[in-house]
């Protein structure tokens, strides 16, 4: 039977039956639970779901995915009880889930490392740059490809996010931008995908995207990222040198030495020994966090092992 034909039945059950109480029949590795996810982790997200309703048959998780200013207001009406953010839960956030009802103790598991990608055209040989030229950009200060590089053929710089309302557009302007952002001068795409596939059409354009969404899952060392776009080397010195510039690498990600490095969370509001506490576990158990590695994170709940590297930008 599918999820669709599931959710149905389980709508028609408690029509039929609202003058009942209904007791909850779910257990950490049975039932049905609906979950939301910030679109930037989405397909990190479908995997943990798929592989852990592959080891235990009798659950039914069925994920939406959203931006986070969506995703914390779906938690705090209560209408879902599971959220993978790239922030933990405020304390007002956490006070006003509690108010609403006191069974729902807030609670949450850092499960990754993440970083912000910068990506460009694959003929954009333009592969360095310090946090404050990105301020710039995004302030509107900068506008050309050439006040970055005379040599550039490029013309004007085409920033793209993934929503308004995302995460990483959030990270940029508080992180990078300390507010003052040129919103219009921001080309808002669909989605993270939108935003990869616009850059390796696009050869003017710099697109800000989760590492997740171009890391290479075939390479094992996590040393390399989509073939088709080029990733800029960040750095926190003004100007950026070689020297001072970082891929978000998994180990760079770990070691902080990306300046564009945030920590993503699971916020739980669900009761105990239920089905969204079961799958929780398990994004923070071994084989979830395995998972977080190969999409080019790094796991929070887990030791990993780093090795030094020398590159050529």
């Amino acid at each position: 039977m599918s999820k669709v034909a599931i959710l149905m039945c389980i709508c028609m059950i408690f029509s039929g039956c609202h003058r009942k109480k209904i007791t909850r029949t779910d257990t950490p590795t049975s039932g049905v639970a609906t979950l939301v996810s910030d679109d930037c982790y989405a397909n990190i997200t479908q995997e943990e779901i798929d592989v852990f309703e592959a080891l235990n048959q009798k659950a039914f998780l069925l994920p939406i995915y959203t931006s986070e200013k969506e995703a914390v207001a779906l938690l705090l009406q209560d209408s879902v009880r599971f959220a993978i953010l790239a922030r933990d839960l405020t304390e007002a956030e956490k006070q006003g889930i509690t108010a609403r009802n006191r069974q729902l103790a807030p609670r949450s598991q850092r499960i990754a490392v993440d970083g912000i990608a910068l990506i460009v055209h694959k003929s954009n040989t333009d592969s360095l740059i310090s946090i404050e030229t990105l301020r710039q950009v995004m302030a509107g200060q900068v506008t050309s490809w050439r006040q970055l590089n005379p040599a550039s053929k490029l013309g004007d710089i085409v920033v793209v996010f993934d929503n308004p309302n995302s995460s990483t557009v959030g990270f940029i302007r508080d992180s990078v931008c300390r507010g003052l952002l040129a919103t219009e001068r921001l080309h808002a795409q669909k989605n993270n995908q939108a935003v990869l596939d616009y850059v390796i059409q696009t050869p003017n354009a710099l697109g800000i995207i989760g590492v997740n969404w171009i890391s290479n899952p075939h390479d094992t060392t996590q040393l390399s990222f989509n073939s088709k776009i080029r990733v800029m080397a960040v750095s926190r010195a003004h100007p950026a040198t070689y020297g001072s510039s970082y891929k978000p690498y998994p180990a760079h990600l770990y070691l902080r030495s990306y300046p564009l490095t945030r920590d993503v969370y699971v916020a739980l509001t669900d009761l105990r020994g239920t089905l969204l506490s079961g799958f929780t576990h398990f994004v923070a158990s071994d084989r979830g966090q395995r998972i977080v590695l190969k999409s080019g994170l790094v796991p929070a709940t887990k030791p990993i092992r780093t090795v030094q590297i020398k590159e050529k930008f």
